[in-house]
């Protein structure tokens, strides 16, 4: 069966319009910031998948270990006819479950959503050939805005990986996770990966290889406004930093200006103090009973969590309620 043509909820203008209004925002705020989804244009995308093979870089491995001892569990606890991928990239965790699924039998469609055309097309076409007997939907969106495009109907678990709800801060937490209770019906599943805390010594290095490579995806995202919106950044000029912040438990990345500087873009023109500090990415860790409890909060119950032998990260199974 091969894949279905992509459902579009979000043209290259909206994603313009984002990113012009995140930079306006972002530049004028008195702590300046950028969130982390501009990383992502393809050359970013190729050097997160680097990232993930940096033996400093445990989340991808650890949750890797976790679907692969407890995929099977998913499959007979949830018995879903439709399984959900928010910000699915190329998939490849999400191969474990549709084994598992395959398995048991039951399960009718794969619906991978994504920002990016070329990553949708790639993977859906990949996995129609793999699981000939699957339908699969990819859907064109931004997990924080297309929630109520999501398919209906069946029994669903939407899967939710990689540690990816730790880039939003906590009320940006609670508003998707209730957008997602509400775009789910009483029954359905949903399955949370989620880094946890740890010795920072373990967790730094993840955010700042030895290698450099995350320095370089760092800057990134300052070559990507550069591209699209005809700024001026010298991304040299920024040191990448990575620093661990005990109170809210959570790993901040920053571009830090080694020199006074002036950036133009867009209408504006932003001056940069040497030592300032941009801050583009925040990635929080979590401690099992406060997922539960956020989880919760949004309308779900935690049902199962299962954790990599090392107890680095950690995946929830919840139900909505």
């Amino acid at each position: 069966m091969s894949a279905e043509p992509l459902e579009i909820y979000l043209e290259p203008q909206d994603l313009e319009r984002g990113l012009r209004a995140d930079v306006r925002a972002g530049l004028t705020a008195e702590a300046k910031w950028l969130p982390p989804k501009w990383f992502y244009d393809s050359r970013g995308s190729e050097l997160f998948e680097e990232i993930t093979r940096l033996p400093e870089y445990y989340p991808t491995r650890a949750e890797r270990a976790v679907l692969a001892s407890h995929a099977d569990d998913v499959a007979a606890l949830t018995g879903a006819k439709t399984l959900i991928e928010l910000g699915s990239g190329s998939s490849e965790k999400t191969r474990l479950l549709l084994d598992a699924f395959t398995r048991r039998g039951g399960l009718g469609t794969f619906v991978p959503l994504d920002v990016s055309v070329s990553a949708l097309l790639g993977s859906t076409a990949q996995i129609a050939a793999d699981y000939p007997g699957l339908r699969v939907r990819g859907i064109v969106g931004d997990f924080t805005r297309q929630l109520d495009r999501l398919p209906t109907g069946g029994r669903r678990l939407v899967v939710f990986l990689g540690g990816t709800i730790g880039n939003l801060l906590p009320a940006e937490r609670a508003e998707f996770l209730t957008a997602m209770r509400a775009a789910l019906e009483v029954g359905d599943w949903l399955l949370l990966g989620t880094d946890l805390v740890k010795d920072p010594s373990v967790i730094v290095p993840a955010y700042d290889d030895a290698a450099g490579v995350t320095a370089e995806f760092n800057r990134n995202v300052l070559h990507v406004i550069n591209r699209e919106l005809g700024a001026d950044f010298d991304p040299e000029a920024f040191a990448h930093v990575a620093r661990w912040d005990p109170e809210r438990e959570w790993i901040e990345m920053r571009l830090r200006a080694t020199r006074p500087m002036r950036v133009r873009v867009l209408d504006l023109s932003v001056s940069f103090d040497a030592g300032e500090d941009l801050r583009t990415e925040v990635s929080a860790k979590f401690r099992p009973q406060g997922v539960a409890a956020e989880l919760g909060a949004a309308g779900f119950t935690a049902a199962h969590f299962w954790t990599d032998p090392r107890g680095l990260f950690g995946v929830t199974l919840a139900r909505a309620r």
